[in-house]
């Protein structure tokens, strides 16, 4: 399967936590209460001479990746819980690591800085948060075994022009526990999975929106599905007697029978029908919907091409339909656009604004022709996303891919799948059939419920959660 963003990928793309606590140890099962919490292994100091590796992480048919920073090694301390979630723990160390992550990030952007208090309550609350996503996610028997990922390590070392060994060396000297490094991609896999389990496909979009969203698509004017509709007419005249009308009930019965037991509706309608269309074997024309009355729009409504309805009552009598034919709605031709794209996410160990800076840099190697993106980038086919129609991005990413010229390159444009660097690699006109139009549209409008579903979910997932917060040990 090619690399995709796009909304109709098999995982609906969704955005990962970074859950690499690297040289801070990552969860650990909960001791008893009051006893010190078990260190993870130590990992030697990072080396900041040596440049940070690009860490590319296989998951939710994109190939996401970031790096991992140089971060000055903290001071070492004993370690203890301060969280325990459901089964698992959050550590002082882990916490103390997050916030030294985030001040980083707060200084490099400037402005207002946050305090100590403030910066602690936050990383510990998204250290929770994730142990809360992990552990549901084992809980309802999410799995990921060691063969997959094993194939995601080996993807990391593959892009990074390296062998196993070598990765695990980088690691080491970037202070990075192998086995921590290990854990933190199985995590994120296992979260991917719950979240395209329990959100994504949970989303529900009704005929209606996609309907609403594809008049959007064409500028405001439908092209709604065309019906050819035949019918067999006995009509009953005005101010009728009882008598009357039961007896042109009976023909009309008598005309449905005909046609049930085999003879063609044409015929029975030329000799039956007395409507104006009964030479032509009553048919009506091929119309929209709205065009017919209400009355034979529900009469057909279940009724498959070549069937029949029962006897219906109007104004003007009693009618046999036929659905002769049911049309689909036509494409619509838009602007196709080729494009490939580099991204990277956002870890624990890098903040968005560093991410920004490496993707600003991948730019002005591409744009000096230094490298290029199928040596820069993991993704098969250097990132090539092929042909998309309008809706089939997220649209931040859209927004940004529309404004650039054939050839251009973007600057860092920010997802929730992480940062992009943008490429358009062509364009051309083409018709997109409704079935299409359809997907597109389904794609788009749960890509627009995603962020509030999601939000609820884990809101939910945290309420239920068993999350007890602990005191400094005395």
């Amino acid at each position: 399967m090619r690399d995709r963003l796009k909304l109709n990928s098999p995982t609906l793309v969704a955005a990962l936590f970074a859950l690499l606590a690297a040289s801070a140890g990552f969860a650990q099962r909960v001791p008893a209460a009051g006893q010190p919490a078990t260190p993870a292994t130590a990992a030697p100091e990072p080396d900041a001479n040596k440049p940070a590796l690009v860490s590319p992480v296989a998951a939710s048919g994109v190939r996401q990746f970031g790096s991992l920073p140089r971060i000055k090694p903290l001071a070492k301390s004993a370690d203890y819980i301060v969280a325990v979630v459901n089964s698992e723990s959050v550590t002082d160390n882990e916490v103390k690591f997050r916030v030294a992550k985030m001040q980083q990030e707060s200084i490099e952007r400037g402005g207002a800085q946050p305090t100590a208090a403030e910066l602690r309550k936050q990383a510990l609350d998204a250290l929770v948060e994730e142990r809360v996503l992990v552990t549901y996610a084992r809980d309802n028997g999410v799995k990921v075994d060691d063969a997959e990922v094993d194939r995601a390590i080996g993807n990391i070392a593959s892009s990074n022009k390296m062998s196993i060994e070598q990765l695990r060396d980088r690691l080491r000297q970037q202070g990075v526990d192998y086995n921590t490094f290990k854990s933190g991609i199985r995590d994120q896999i296992t979260i991917e999975r719950i979240r395209e389990r329990e959100v994504v496909n949970h989303i529900r979009v009704t005929d209606t929106e996609i309907a609403d969203y594809i008049a959007k698509m064409r500028g405001g004017h439908t092209s709604a599905p065309q019906v050819d509709i035949a019918q067999i007419l006995i009509t009953v005249p005005d101010k009728a007697t009882p008598v009357v009308e039961a007896e042109r009930k009976a023909r009309a019965e008598a005309a449905l029978a005909r046609v049930r037991n085999g003879e063609p509706f044409e015929q029975v309608a030329r000799e039956m029908s007395e409507d104006a269309n009964k030479a032509k074997g009553g048919e009506m024309g091929s119309r929209t919907l709205d065009k017919y009355p209400d009355l034979f729009v529900d009469a057909i409504k279940d009724v498959k091409v070549g069937g029949t309805s029962g006897v219906v009552r109007s104004g003007a009598g009693f009618h046999v339909l036929k659905v002769v034919s049911r049309g689909e709605e036509s494409g619509l031709t838009v602007t196709q656009t080729r494009v490939r794209h580099i991204v990277l996410r956002p870890s624990a160990q890098l903040g968005i604004d560093a991410v920004e800076r490496r993707i600003l840099d991948f730019r002005q190697q591409i744009a000096s022709g230094a490298k290029t993106f199928e040596e820069i980038g993991s993704a098969q086919a250097g990132g090539d996303l092929g042909w998309a129609s309008p809706g089939s991005f997220v649209p931040e990413f859209e927004e940004a891919m529309d404004k650039l010229p054939i050839a251009g390159l973007s600057g860092p444009v920010r997802s929730r799948f992480g940062v992009h660097l943008i490429q358009v690699l062509d364009r051309r006109e083409t018709t997109v059939e409704p079935k299409q139009l359809r997907e597109q549209a389904t794609n788009a409008l749960k890509e627009q419920k995603f962020d509030p579903a999601y939000a609820e979910w884990v809101a939910d997932l945290r309420a239920k959660a068993f999350i007890e917060y602990r005191d400094p040990p005395i």
